[in-house]
């Protein structure tokens, strides 16, 4: 095969997942970020290679929280390529039960259980969104 002396360079966005943990009734775990972006944030992070969403799901909720985690459901994809303001990312979300008191742990400076009528303001990312969506049954209809 003869490439072209004009070889096209490709950027691909890069593969995160998220999880909703819901924590035996008391409302959801969030971690605060120790890195930029700061804020709170639902627990997840980047997809490795070789593994599934749902592996890369349970694996980042266990580093960042310390809990094992059940996974319910994906709750949607999120694809909006300036939700990090890093890089342009795509998250699937997915729900998960815990029990248990999170810890935070790997790159979380908190970790702690927020009942969902009250959540921190300062959000990263679009997890303001995306809880929204998860309260209201958006992706349920």
């Amino acid at each position: 095969m003869v490439l072209s002396a004009e070889v096209k360079k490709y950027r691909n966005p890069f593969l995160t997942v998220d999880v909703i943990i819901e924590v035996e009734g008391q409302g959801i775990a969030l971690i605060k970020r120790k890195n930029p972006p700061y804020g709170w944030a639902l627990p997840g992070g980047y997809v490795e290679y070789g593994e599934s969403l749902e592996e890369a799901a349970v694996r980042e909720a266990r580093e960042e929280t310390g809990l094992a985690v059940q996974l319910k459901r994906q709750l949607h994809t999120y694809s909006d390529p300036h939700r990090d303001p890093r890089q342009h990312t795509v998250t699937t979300v997915y729900i998960a039960t815990a029990r248990g008191k999170p810890l935070a742990g790997d790159d979380a400076q908190r970790a702690q259980v927020f009942p969902l009528n009250s959540l921190p303001e300062a959000l990263a990312f679009d997890h303001a969104a995306i809880l929204e969506d998860y309260r209201t049954g958006r992706w349920d209809r």
